[in-house]
C-alpha cells in the first residue's frame, strides 16, 4: 500500500535466475503492492504477454512470483521491467525480505489506522457543539469558524498521514493508466478536505472535517484485518527446508571430517552421520547398518533397517548406528526441496480463488464515479450552482464507501476464527473457512490423523509386571519407537547404563552376568509370523516375551466420521503406512475406500486426480509425506501434533486429541458462508437505498459517513452472531 516500488530492480535478476534438469529456466521475485485478485490477473497475464513466457503464477499471500520459460536468450530483466510498468515493485525473492516487507506493512498500517482512530475521537469532540447550536442557536458566526479551524487543524494532517494507504496506490494506478478501489476513496477524502477548508475559509456554516478522518478508520480496520490474515498463512516450503540439516560431516581427503554447511556439499562426497542426526542430503550407504526413523517422509510408523546400499533422504532421521553415506544429490535437488517445491505450486494454485468480496468490488469503480459524476452533473443541470452540486456528489462518494463489504468477509472470518479458536482450531489462511464452506470430499491421513499415531502395547495381559519393569529397563537405553513405548507404559525408572544398541537389531546387556536382549524376533531367539508390529524381550535361556503394538484410533474418530458421512460428503483414507495397518484403521473407522504405501508424490498425484474430477477436496494430514498433499487440496487441516511443515502448509490446525475438531471446522465454516452472503446482500440493500437519497441531495457528507459507519457496525454486529451456537 505505502511501500514505494521501486522503479528498476534492486539486483541483476540474471544472477537469480534457476536452471533445470530438462532445460528450463525459472525465475522467483517478490512483487510488493498486489493486494488483490485484479492485481494478481494484471500482472500473471502481463508477464505472459512476453514472448517465451510459459508460466506466470503469483501467490497473493507471499508475494513470491515465479515464471518460467525455455529460451535461453530470454531477457529475465524484461519481466522485472513488465511488472514494474503495470505499477508494482519487484525485486528477486529472498524470504527474509519477504517477511520484513510483510511485517514492516502490518506495523504501519497500525499506525495509520490508530492515527485516524485518535483524530477522528478529537474531531468529533470539535464538531458535536458546532452540530448542538445549529439545533438550538447558541453559538456566533465567530465561534463556529474558531471549531472549524481547530477541527481543521487536526483531520488535515492525521488524514493526510492515515491516508497514505490509499493515496500512494491510488496515484500508483493513475500513473500506469489504471484504476482500483482507492481512487474513488482518495477522490473523496480530497475533496471533502478541500471543499471544507473552503467553507471555512468563506465562514460557511458546515464543513465535514470528521468525515475524512472516520472513512479512513473504518476502511483501515478492514485493510488491517485482511492483511493480518493474510500473514498468517507463512510460507510452507520454508517450513519443509528447516527440516533439512544445517550442517553435515564431509570425510575429507586425507581421512579428516570437516563440517559444511548442507548447502556446500557436493554430489559424491562422503558424508558420515552419527546416531541422532538427521539426514542432510539424499545418498546412498557404504558403510554400517542403523534403523532410521522415515515416519515424516513416508507415514510408515516402524523404524526402518538400513545397510549397505540403503537409499535415505534429506529429512529422515538416523536412529542407532553410525553410517558413511556417498552423497547422491544436492541440497537444491534433495527429496525434502522437490516436495517443497510441490507444496509452494500448491499454494500458488490456491491464490487464483477468488473471494466473493474481490467479485463484488470489481464493479465498485466504474459505479460510484458514474453515480458521482451524474449528481453533479444533474445538479448544475438543476440550476443549484457549484457548491450545492459538488457537496451532493461528496455525499455519493462518501455513502457508497465500501466499508460495509471490505468489512464483510474480514468481520466474519475474525468471529469465526475465534470460535474455532476457542475450540482448539487456529485458521491460518485468510480464506480458508470460504474454501472449507464448499468441499464435498475429505481425504484423511491414517497415522496421526484417524489415530492416535503413537504405538500402543495390546498384549499388556501377556506381559508381568516383573518382565514389564525389566524390559522398560533395557528400553529406556534405546533411541527406537517400540522401545520408548515401552519405557512410556512402564513409566519412570532406572536405565541399563552399560546398554549397547546393535543397529538393526535391538539393544543388549550384560545383568549380573546374564546377557539381556530387546529387539528383532530371530536375534532374541524367537519365532514370530511379523502380522503384527512387535518387539521380543529375553534374559539369558528365559522364554522370549513378546510386545505387540498398534496404532489405536483416536477416541471420537468413529463418531466423527459418522457425522462427517450424514452430511454427505466423500470419504477416503491415503497413507503411507503398510496395507494392514491402513486396511484395519479405515474400516474400523467406517471408511471403505482406502490406499496404502502411498508416497508424497502418490498423495499429491491423487489430490491432482481429484481436482480433476471436479472434487472440492479437504485434505487432512500430519506427516511430511503429507505437505504436498495439503497444499493441492482445495481446503487442508493437520493435527497440532503434526510436523512443522504439514501444520505450514495446512490452512488450519487443530489441537488436543478430537478429531471432531474437523467437523467442527465444517460447520462453522458453513455458517461463516452464510455471514458473508448477508453481508453482502446487506451492503446491496443499502447502497440501493442510500446511494438515490444522497443523489437527490437529502444527505450531507457528515450524514453520509454516519450512514456509512452504521453500515459497518451492522455488518460488523451480524458477523457477531457466529459465536452464538
Amino acid at each position: 500500500m505505502d511501500i514505494a516500488a521501486p522503479e528498476r530492480s534492486a539486483a541483476d535478476p540474471k544472477a537469480f535466475v534457476r536452471k533445470g534438469d530438462k532445460g528450463e529456466y525459472s525465475l522467483e521475485l517478490l512483487v510488493k503492492g498486489a493486494k488483490c485478485v485484479n492485481c494478481l490477473g494484471k500482472i500473471e497475464r502481463g508477464v505472459s504477454e512476453i514472448p517465451g513466457i510459459e508460466q506466470a503464477r503469483l501467490n497473493l499471500s507471499t508475494g513470491r512470483f515465479i515464471a518460467g520459460w525455455h529460451d535461453k536468450n530470454l531477457d529475465p530483466a524484461k519481466i522485472v521491467q513488465k511488472i514494474i510498468d503495470l505499477g508494482y515493485g519487484a525485486i528477486p525473492f529472498q524470504s527474509d525480505i519477504a517477511q520484513s516487507v510483510s511485517d514492516t506493512e502490518a506495523k504501519k498500517l497500525l499506525i495509520y489506522m490508530t492515527v485516524a482512530g485518535a483524530s477522528m475521537m478529537f474531531v468529533m469532540m470539535l464538531v458535536e457543539p458546532v452540530w448542538l447550536a445549529g439545533i438550538f442557536g447558541e453559538m456566533g458566526p465567530g465561534t463556529r469558524t474558531f471549531f472549524h479551524w481547530l477541527a481543521a487543524m487536526i483531520a488535515i494532517p492525521a488524514g493526510a498521514y492515515a491516508g497514505i494507504p490509499f493515496f500512494s496506490s491510488a496515484w500508483k494506478n493513475l500513473k500506469k493508466g489504471h484504476a482500483n478501489m482507492d481512487v474513488p476513496i482518495s477522490l473523496a477524502l480530497i475533496l471533502t478536505a478541500a471543499l471544507s477548508l473552503w467553507a471555512t475559509a468563506n465562514f460557511r456554516e458546515h464543513t465535514f472535517f470528521e468525515a475524512i478522518v472516520m472513512l479512513e478508520f473504518f476502511l483501515l480496520i478492514g485493510r488491517y484485518l485482511d492483511h493480518k490474515l493474510r500473514q498468517k498463512s507463512r510460507i510452507a516450503a520454508q517450513e519443509l527446508l528447516a527440516l533439512q540439516a544445517v550442517t553435515a560431516n564431509v570425510i575429507q581427503g586425507d581421512g579428516t571430517i570437516k563440517s559444511v554447511k548442507v548447502s556446500e556439499v557436493k554430489e559424491g562426497e562422503i558424508i558420515e552421520i552419527l546416531p541422532g542426526d538427521r539426514i542432510p542430503v539424499d545418498g546412498v550407504v557404504i558403510q554400517g547398518v542403523s534403523q532410521g526413523d522415515f515416519s515424516l517422509i513416508t507415514g510408515e510408523t516402524q523404524a526402518i533397517d538400513i545397510g549397505i546400499d540403503s537409499h535415505l533422504r534429506a529429512g529422515s532421521l538416523n536412529l542407532t548406528g553410525k553410517l558413511l553415506m556417498k552423497a547422491t544429490k544436492v541440497a537444491d535437488d534433495s527429496f525434502l526441496a522437490q516436495i517443497a517445491r510441490l507444496v509452494e505450486a500448491g499454494e500458488q494454485s490456491k491464490s487464483v480463488y477468488v473471494r466473493l468480496a474481490d467479485k463484488a468490488a470489481q464493479l465498485y469503480v466504474p459505479v460510484v464515479h458514474g453515480a458521482a459524476l451524474l449528481t453533479f452533473i444533474g445538479w448544475l443541470i438543476a440550476g443549484k450552482g457549484f457548491e450545492v452540486a459538488i457537496w451532493n456528489a461528496c455525499a455519493v462518494l462518501i455513502i457508497t464507501c465500501p466499508c460495509a463489504l471490505g468489512l464483510a468477509v474480514p468481520a466474519v472470518q475474525v468471529v469465526a476464527s475465534g470460535r474455532l479458536f476457542k475450540n482448539g482450531v487456529l485458521v491460518k489462511s485468510g480464506d480458508a473457512l470460504e474454501r472449507l464452506a464448499n468441499i464435498d470430499y475429505i481425504v484423511f491421513d491414517k497415522t496421526g490423523v484417524l489415530t492416535r499415531g503413537q504405538p500402543n502395547l495390546i498384549n499388556r495381559g501377556e506381559i508381568s509386571d516383573e518382565n514389564l519393569a525389566a524390559a522398560a529397563m533395557l528400553a529406556r537405553a534405546s533411541r527406537h519407537p517400540l522401545a520408548r513405548a515401552i519405557a512410556r507404559l512402564a513409566g519412570p525408572g532406572p536405565s541399563i547404563k552399560d546398554a549397547q544398541e546393535v543397529p538393526g537389531f535391538g539393544v543388549e546387556a550384560d545383568v549380573d552376568g546374564v546377557k539381556v536382549r530387546m529387539g528383532r524376533a530371530e536375534w532374541v531367539g524367537a519365532q514370530s509370523d511379523n502380522s503384527e508390529t512387535e518387539m521380543w524381550y529375553r534374559k539369558g535361556d528365559d522364554m522370549p516375551v513378546r510386545f505387540a503394538f498398534s496404532d489405536t484410533l483416536r477416541d471420537d474418530t468413529i463418531a466423527t466420521i459418522a457425522k462427517l458421512k450424514k452430511l454427505g460428503l466423500g470419504i477416503e483414507v491415503l497413507s503411507g503406512d503398510k496395507l494392514g495397518a491402513v486396511e484395519t484403521a479405515a474400516k474400523a473407522a467406517g471408511i471403505e475406500k482406502f490406499t496404502a504405501q502411498a508416497s508424497p508424490f502418490d498423495k499429491a498425484a491423487r489430490l491432482d486426480e481429484l481436482n480433476a474430477q471436479g472434487r472440492k477436496t479437504l485434505m487432512v494430514g500430519d506427516g511430511l509425506n503429507d505437505a504436498p498433499a495439503l497444499a493441492k487440496a482445495l481446503v487442508s487441516i493437520a493435527p497440532g501434533a503434526a510436523a512443522d511443515a504439514s501444520q505450514s502448509a495446512s490452512d488450519m490446525v487443530f489441537s488436543g486429541e478430537n478429531l471432531n475438531s474437523v467437523y467442527e471446522s465444517i460447520m462453522v465454516s458453513r455458517m461463516a458462508k452464510s455471514r458473508v452472503l448477508e453481508n453482502f446482500w446487506f451492503s446491496a440493500f443499502y447502497n440501493l437505498i442510500t446511494v438515490p437519497i444522497a443523489i437527490f441531495g437529502f444527505v450531507t457528507p457528515p450524514i453520509a459517513a454516519f450512514a456509512m459507519s452504521m453500515s459497518s457496525v451492522i455488518v460488523s454486529l451480524n458477523a457477531l452472531r457466529l459465536y452464538k451456537k
